[in-house]
């Protein structure tokens, strides 16, 4: 995944914009109603990236594996990490090739990677493996059928140089259809654009288009079956 390798020292500057809290702020909030992140749970979090959730999880009490394929997002997600004195742990690894036993997490947890995933079903299959009976699953990722995945389908067809080139795009049915058995709630958020005014990043204007809007994030949540 050479092409993560060569945004990753850029990758959280997005993060610091007004826009790019905004949006951080309303993923976030949304993840973790739906997940519940709990002191001491051993969570796993699937494509990590430079370490922002496993941070926020690690925050939280959670004993946190963070895991990614790209070198580069690993060497920056470890040095952010190593003088906060948090529960956290990253590793090279291919999701489609856990190195952990079966039932060995308690939460396993995934924002912003799936749109990269080009076999989906198999991620699923091989993260619910490592989940112990009765844990949680969360997968969030960009909404294909909002402004958002529009916008992002537009610069991977026009930029030669844009990370969304190699992203596939999730409907809300297409991650509810990952495992309808063990479903237990799913949900969308960000309403608001991509090109909105900097008056209109507030939670009023998030609410009041979420009447009439899709949302450019879905979030769905799963439990292993004991």
């Amino acid at each position: 995944m050479s092409f993560f390798n060569s945004i990753a020292e850029t990758y959280d500057s997005w993060y610091k914009t007004p826009l790019g809290r905004f949006v951080d702020e309303v993923e976030t909030h949304l993840a973790f109603k739906f997940f519940k992140p709990e002191k001491g749970m051993k969570i796993l979090d699937v494509g990590c990236g430079t370490g922002n959730f496993s941070i926020k999880l690690a925050r939280m009490g959670a004993c946190v594996t963070g895991i990614d394929i790209s070198n580069k997002m690993l060497l920056i997600a470890r040095e952010k990490v190593k003088d906060m004195g948090l529960d956290i742990v990253f590793e090279r690894m291919d999701v489609y090739d856990i190195a952990f036993p079966d039932n060995y997490f308690d939460g396993v947890f995934s924002m912003a990677a799936f749109e990269f995933i080009k076999q989906p079903q198999r991620a699923f299959k091989e993260m619910m493996r490592v989940l112990k009976p009765g844990g949680r699953l969360l997968i969030g990722t960009i909404h294909k059928d909002s402004t958002w995945g529009t916008l992002y389908e537009k610069q991977a067809q026009q930029d030669p140089d844009s990370i969304f080139r190699f992203a596939d795009f999730k409907t809300l049915e297409d991650l509810e259809n990952l495992d309808r058995k063990n479903l237990l709630k799913s949900g969308q958020c960000l309403f608001i654009p991509p090109d909105a005014s900097p008056e209109g990043l507030n939670w009023k204007e998030e609410e009041r288009l979420s009447k009439t809007e899709k949302g450019g994030f879905i979030i769905a949540l799963w439990k292993k079956p004991l």
